[in-house]
């Protein structure tokens, strides 16, 4: 379980999918950045775009101030400034098919056990997100009937004061009872 939570918080969305970068699955799988990134150009037609993309200097900068706050030991391998303070090649970003494709790319045991376990992540996290969105339907559902209710309830305490406005005009102070004692005359 705390491997994949550990899994969990290097998954990223980036282009509106969870993605994980190329140094954290090189870290999960015990590898360099680079051998990974060999492994993916020897076997390049399993990665469309669908499955890999290459991050931009403007995502890759949002994505390293996230990862910066949580003083992750895999970038020092990765962020090497040069002299104009930039990185030397932007990381790929692999979405949950391109990692399960990963597993084929590289065949060591500690790769292929790896993978399960990040499959798992990415599951638990869709069962996750699932979870919020019957949530979030639920509480839209409950909002409306109270919203229900409420003109319900107002029309009965209209009713109930029309009600009484008639009673009250339909007696007259004449006719009504007196109350206490009565002399004989």
């Amino acid at each position: 379980m705390q491997i994949i939570k550990s899994i969990e918080s290097r998954i990223y969305t980036i282009r509106d999918e969870r993605v994980m970068l190329d140094f954290d699955l090189a870290s999960l799988y015990e590898v360099e950045t680079k051998v990974l990134n060999q492994a993916v150009k020897r076997n390049i037609n399993r990665f469309p775009e669908d499955f890999m993309f290459q991050l931009t200097s403007f995502e890759w900068e949002n994505i390293r101030s996230q990862i910066a706050t949580t003083n992750s030991p895999n970038l020092k391998s990765q962020i090497v400034t040069s002299s104009w303070g930039g990185t030397r090649k932007m990381p790929y970003a692999f979405t949950e098919q391109g990692v399960a494709m990963l597993s084929g790319a590289l065949k060591s045991d500690k790769a292929i056990n790896m993978n399960i376990a990040i499959m798992r992540a990415f599951v638990d996290i869709r069962r996750i997100l699932l979870k919020q969105s019957n949530i979030n339907e639920h509480l839209i559902e409950i909002k409306e009937r109270i919203g229900e209710h409420d003109v319900q309830l107002n029309e009965l305490y209209d009713a109930m004061d029309n009600l009484l406005d008639e009673k009250i005009a339909q007696l007259k102070w004449k006719d009504r009872n007196r109350i206490g004692f009565k002399i004989k005359e």
